[in-house]
């Protein structure tokens, strides 16, 4: 205890600056984890959180006996799922597509124009959406039309939503999350370049035995962390794309939650729900840690 006290009469000022980080985590993120107790009970308002009834698992019970709970469990799992396998991949290879570029120019102008719709809001991300796959006037039926191919309106296809999501997130989010791929591969030894020029090594047998494994740890890291959201599938978006049509498609935990809990007033079976969806992500986390100890020399811990 005496040396703790030391270093931090030491390096006070480093203390003082995570503060108010500490603070904010303290208030906003560990607080609030006292309410999670309503998913146990009957809440009712007038009695309070603490006053309300202790009913234990029944509104977890009463979940899983639901004829909508594997279908919710199965859209929220695809969906993140399929965001997973093809959102994953995509930074890493704009990293190394960008890393390759020698013209400086051209490589700051693709880096801009793949960074920029990251600063576009949801609600606006949504509306171009709408507007490109309009069956009147968006530009996809356009392009099908004049390719002699019959217009469809995508977004009342069940089948389509999931696809639609995961590529308008790829092109949302794509340069921003290639960034720190892209740092990762600025701290490359350059004397490992020319020694594979040397060697006789060509371009893509540098990127496969050079660029690769140096992204690998970076790779490990923020694989783990998206494990560990697998069941948290962004709700703004889904909920501004859902519509009656495709809803057996796009119902996932979060829009399920919503209508539950803030629309519906059932907020103990709501709450039971976020907890058992957490749960979920907490075990994932953990698994997918465990694996990745197990196989590589990178882990969260």
């Amino acid at each position: 205890m005496s040396i703790a006290l030391r270093m931090v009469k030491k390096n006070w000022q480093l203390y003082l600056i995570i503060l108010p980080s500490l603070v904010y985590l303290i208030i906003f993120k560990y607080v609030p984890m006292a309410g999670v107790q309503i998913a146990f009970k009957n809440y009712m308002v007038t009695k309070g959180i603490w006053g309300s009834d202790w009913i234990g698992i029944k509104h977890f019970v009463d979940f899983f006996h639901l004829p909508i709970f594997w279908r919710v469990i199965k859209n929220t799992s695809l969906l993140s799922l399929y965001s997973l396998l093809i959102g994953f991949p995509a930074p890493i290879i704009l990293a190394l597509a960008l890393n390759e570029l020698r013209n400086g120019i051209f490589k700051r102008a693709v880096q801009l124009v793949t960074f920029a719709p990251y600063f576009i809001s949801t609600v606006i991300m949504v509306s171009i959406i709408m507007l490109f796959l309009s069956p009147q006037l968006g530009f996809v039926h356009l392009l099908a039309d004049k390719f002699g191919f019959p217009a469809e309106n995508i977004m009342s296809k069940p089948e389509y939503f999931k696809t639609v999501y995961v590529l308008s997130d790829v092109w949302q989010f794509t340069g921003y999350a290639s960034v720190i791929y892209i740092a990762a591969l600025a701290g490359v030894d350059p004397h490992l370049y020319e020694a594979a020029k040397v060697d006789g090594a060509s371009r893509f047998q540098r990127m496969v035995h050079i660029d690769l494994p140096s992204l690998m740890p970076t790779a490990v890291i923020l694989l783990i962390l998206n494990a560990g959201q697998i069941m948290n599938v962004g709700f703004e978006k889904v909920y501004l794309m859902q519509n009656a049509i495709n809803v057996g498609a796009s119902e996932v935990i979060s829009t399920y939650v919503y209508k539950m809990g803030l629309v519906g007033a059932n907020f103990s079976f709501s709450a039971a729900v976020g907890l058992f969806n957490s749960i979920v992500n907490l075990l994932l986390l953990i698994v997918v840690n465990y694996v990745a100890r197990k196989n590589s020399e990178t882990s969260l811990w």
